[in-house]
């Protein structure tokens, strides 16, 4: 009893001690429980510790826990939002950090229980050296006054990435949680129901604080291309956001955000691995299948057999299927073109139909494919049913099987890997004349038939070459004359269509259509009723670049239409000089059959700019006609003093004969036209 009052007096004494040094009694002697408590002498409390289960320190823990929420909170809107804090908030994360400054002085105090021995660790060493190995320098980096030193050194935006450091506190909040969820006192479900939350809130506040400080990094003349800047809400434009209230902008982000990882599938925040996507997506919807599947059958009272070749062929689809259900068809289209050529590819390649086609045309049926399994015995077309799509065998076996009276069946053909059927029945609009059953475990690629057919057309040459392929087998397989007169209809009308097209390209200048439809097929050279070409209604129009392109594709710059004119001669008359220059240039000729009675005609007609340029581009001005009458006399008969000029200046005869020896200056004169006479006399 005696040593137990020595034991409790020194305790007394030290409490007393550190009590005076340490004001208020917030730092106390560390004390351990009975049970585990080691007989300390008075030598043993001239230093000082922290309990970590100390009344005060927990009260200080969770004071400072506060702060700590702030400062995760408030640290995301400061990179997003504030490029530079206001007055009050600087103070604010003036009196945070030192807040934090005096926690970190607090922890080289607290001791710790070691996690080998179970007991406490009061050495100042052990404590400094374990907090220091820690989060020491995290914690005081996060104390730094970012906001001031990015200020200071000229608004060094690199400097503002470093408040993200501060994020490192989440780790307290963590640990308030985990000791929520341990407490006996709080219900389990509510406090990881509380977390969860917690979590998700900041989540979508920090990804929208994110998807801001994105649209500021734009420069403020392309502000109109961020998510923010082209946002419009009824009358409202966001166009000058950054004036806009901070309320305002932060709602909306938080909106804009909340809708992205709402979007599962094709928003920002999506499953990447395709486990996840396949328990995410693939399950719940077999689920949900099966579901319906179930209440269909009993429904409608099904047969035991059907309903088990039902529920096989769905089951055999997520067993085999689920990468193409839960992830091809979520991902961009151009790295779902690139996936689909290198799984089809060589695959649609092998196939004899399209033998000799091109990489684009492959192409293009590559990313219109669709895959389905089928099990052993199960009937993939029956006879007589209408066909929508036509089937390339990628894997298995399967039997052609003609159907008879009485059900009798009769084997035609066995078809194996790079097989196609139903394009007969598909194209022709025709009954599947056989039925179409597997023998083994089939995977087989479906492309629709309109797809098919709209393929074909934009592709002429391909088509061509598959009309080729056809006509090969055709002895072989007399089943198959229809799809070759079906396919010749559809070159035709796509021929058709393809003219028609380059002839409106070029009547509009559009360029790059015209391009797309030559790269089709389309021939440029190819004439309408009055033999006119793509050519003629270029130079027409005067589209310089149209022109070139076609001359691009080795056009015959030198055709004539059916009333005369060639390319020249319609840029010349329509006054296009550098569309005439650009033809002259590459051999254009303006190829009049009767230059005299052209130009006569144009003489009567007065029309004096179409008769200079003309000259300027070579025709001849004592081209005469059937008479031997030059423009020259049909001018001086009319009294045409300006078209007169115009031919004298590019070195018309004025003494130039017609067949009954009259001269322009007697045609003048006889005609009683003295402008025209008069002139010649000065002359």
């Amino acid at each position: 009893m005696e040593g137990e009052g020595k034991v409790k007096f020194g305790k007394n004494k030290a409490e007393d001690s550190i009590q005076e040094s340490f004001s208020g009694g917030f730092v106390s002697l560390l004390r351990e429980h009975e049970l585990d408590a080691p007989r300390i002498t008075e030598a043993g409390y001239r230093t000082a510790f922290i309990h970590p289960n100390d009344r005060w320190y927990r009260l200080w823990i969770s004071f400072v826990l506060l702060w700590c929420i702030y400062s995760v909170i408030f640290t995301p809107l400061e990179f997003g939002f504030f490029r530079g804090l206001p007055a009050p908030f600087t103070a604010i994360d003036g009196v945070i950090s030192a807040i934090f400054i005096v926690d970190i002085l607090l922890r080289f105090f607290v001791s710790y229980r070691d996690a080998r021995t179970q007991r406490m660790v009061y050495s100042r060493s052990s404590i400094a050296l374990r907090y220091m190995k820690g989060g020491f320098i995290l914690d005081l980096l996060g104390c730094l006054p970012w906001d001031s030193l990015y200020k200071s050194t000229g608004r060094n935006e690199i400097l503002r990435y470093l408040l993200w450091i501060r994020l490192y506190r989440l780790k307290r909040i963590k640990a308030f949680f985990k000791q929520m969820e341990k407490d006996i006192r709080i219900n389990y479900l509510s406090a990881r129901i509380a977390k969860l939350v917690s979590v998700q809130l900041y989540s979508v506040h920090t990804a929208a604080c994110i998807i801001y400080y994105l649209a500021t990094t734009m420069p403020p003349e392309e502000e109109d291309y961020t998510w923010i800047g082209s946002l419009k809400l009824g009358d409202y434009s966001y166009v000058d956001f950054r004036d806009i209230e901070f309320f305002k902008r932060y709602v909306t982000s938080l909106y804009f955000i909340s809708i992205t990882m709402a979007t599962i599938g094709y928003g920002d925040i999506h499953a990447v691995n395709t486990r996840e996507m396949a328990f995410s997506h693939t399950t719940e919807k077999f689920r949900e299948e099966m579901t319906n599947l179930t209440q269909y059958i009993k429904r409608h009272n099904l047969g035991h057999e059907i309903t088990n070749q039902i529920k096989s062929h769905l089951r055999l689809q997520y067993e085999c299927n689920p990468s193409r259900k839960a992830f091809l068809d979520g991902i961009p289209e151009t790295v779902k073109a690139r996936l689909y050529q290198y799984l089809y590819f060589e695959i649609v390649q092998e196939v004899p139909l399209f033998k000799g086609c091109s990489e684009k045309f492959l192409n293009q049926i590559v990313m219109k494919l669709k895959e389905d399994f089928f099990l052993p015995g199960e009937v993939v077309l029956e006879q007589g049913a209408v066909v929508d799509h036509i089937y390339i065998i990628s894997h298995g076996l399967l039997e052609e099987v003609l159907t008879g009276e009485n059900r009798a069946e009769k084997p035609i053909s066995e078809l194996e890997p790079y097989d196609l059927f139903g394009e007969v029945a598909a194209l022709c609009n025709i009954r599947q004349p056989y039925t179409v059953r597997a023998c083994k475990l089939c995977r087989l690629l479906l492309i629709e038939k309109q797809c098919l057919s709209s393929i074909l057309q934009l592709y002429v040459e391909d088509s061509s070459q598959i009309l080729s392929n056809l006509n090969e087998g055709r002895e072989a397989n007399p089943g198959k004359k229809q799809l070759v007169s079906n396919i010749s209809y559809l070159i035709s009308k796509r021929e058709a269509e393809l003219a028609m097209g380059v002839r409106s390209a070029a009547h509009h200048g559009d360029t790059k259509h015209l391009k797309d439809l030559i790269d089709a097929g389309a021939d440029p050279n190819q004439t309408d009723f009055d033999g006119r070409t793509t050519l003629h209604i270029a130079a027409s129009r005067g589209y310089d670049d149209v022109v070139m392109l076609l001359i691009q594709q080795n056009v015959n710059v030198n055709c004539i239409d059916r009333f005369g004119n060639s390319p020249l001669l319609e840029a010349v008359k329509a006054g296009h000089d550098e569309v005439a220059n650009l033809l002259k240039a590459n051999g254009a000729n303006l190829n009049l059959e009767d230059a005299g009675t052209y130009l006569c005609k144009l003489a009567v007609e007065n029309k004096v700019d179409i008769l200079r340029r003309m000259l300027e581009h070579g025709v001849d001005p004592n081209c005469k006609n059937f008479d031997h009458r030059t423009p020259l006399h049909v001018a001086a008969a009319e009294g045409l003093h300006l078209v007169a000029a115009v031919f004298i200046e590019f070195g018309a005869d004025v003494f130039a004969a017609d067949r009954w020896g009259n001269t322009p200056f007697d045609e003048g004169h006889r005609c009683g036209n003295f402008a025209v006479d008069a002139k010649w006399k000065r002359k």
